[in-house]
């Protein structure tokens, strides 16, 4: 008994340790980096990413046709259950909290390689929210980490679907990229009669020396702990 209790508190203190990094090297970022959304022209790889919409698009259209029952995000999680209602909410993953996932993958090769060209890619899936479904008000768990949308498929009624981050909104073009901090409160919707697919990725954000250091030492420990990694083990 007294060993579980030393465990218990041993993994309390950890993680309210790994809390209070978590909440400094954010508290460091958003002294040094501005900005809700960011051009895409500032990463030189999303050049690259755009280039392949057709053969990652391709091979979307050949898992709608082929997994009639893609996984629903919401099975991964209390965080992703919580922010959407019924099965709205669906994803492929190829990459998870920098986990490759082989099997996923090997039906992906041509978004496999592209994705591989984006320096500290982390997570990467393929993201489907059915019509007239909203993502509720929410945040990204850490600042060091940006997200990139690629829009795969977009309702012809472009304007009913889109995202809102804090006071700004912006809508999916097909073929076109959007990159934001996911670390503020943002919500997203499709009020349209079809689908709305993106590639959804997150990675490592470019910071100077040594905050770059202090972001991958967070990242790291992220992915090493425990919710991390039964997320993980459900999507392999």
């Amino acid at each position: 008994m007294a060993n579980t209790d030393s465990k218990s508190l041993y993994y309390s203190a950890t993680a309210k340790a790994g809390l209070l990094l978590i909440a400094i090297v954010e508290f460091l970022i958003s002294r040094s980096t501005k900005g809700k959304f960011f051009e895409p022209e500032s990463f030189e790889w999303i050049k690259k990413i755009e280039k392949d919409f057709i053969p990652i698009k391709g091979e979307l259209l050949n898992l709608l046709n082929k997994y009639g029952q893609i996984p629903e995000l919401k099975n991964l999680s209390h965080e992703q259950a919580r922010i959407v209602r019924g099965n709205k909410w669906k994803s492929f993953f190829l990459f998870a909290y920098g986990e490759k996932i082989e099997k996923n993958c090997s039906v992906c090769p041509a978004t496999t390689r592209s994705i591989q060209n984006i320096p500290g890619v982390l997570t990467v899936f393929f993201s489907i929210l059915e019509p007239h479904t909203r993502l509720t008000e929410h945040r990204g768990p850490y600042k060091g980490v940006l997200r990139y949308h690629l829009a795969l498929l977009v309702p012809r009624e472009y304007e009913k679907c889109g995202i809102r981050i804090e006071d700004e909104i912006r809508n999916w073009q097909e073929g076109k990229s959007l990159v934001f901090d996911d670390s503020f409160l943002h919500e997203a919707w499709n009020d349209s009669d079809e689908i709305r697919v993106i590639l959804f990725v997150d990675f490592e954000r470019v910071l100077s020396f040594p905050l770059s250091v202090l972001n991958k030492i967070v990242i790291y420990l992220l992915r090493k702990s425990p919710f991390i990694q039964k997320v993980v083990e459900r999507i392999g």
